[in-house]
């Protein structure tokens, strides 16, 4: 499993485990979880990063129907895994 260190606007670290990647309507999302095995909080983390960009940006996804639709897709890649 993929693991990736994100910079909070405060300056701290933090390394979140990707369980899965896909793409809607050409944008990346991804499933990080703090663990990388068993019962953890998750976040759906959306690319927003440029071509020119040296460094992935990254933004945790807040609205409602796009979480709602990133998160079945998710669902239906992981069907052993609840996503609430």
């Amino acid at each position: 499993m993929n693991k990736i260190t994100l910079t909070s606007d405060e300056g701290e670290n933090i390394e979140l485990y990707i369980v899965e990647q896909t793409t809607l309507g050409g944008v990346n999302y991804y499933l990080a979880t703090e663990e990388e095995s068993g019962d953890s909080d998750a976040w759906i983390l959306k690319d927003e990063s440029g071509k020119e960009d040296e460094e992935a940006l990254f933004t945790i996804v807040e609205d409602e129907t796009e979480l709602a639709a990133v998160a079945g897709v998710f669902s239906e890649l992981l069907e052993d895994t609840d996503i609430v």
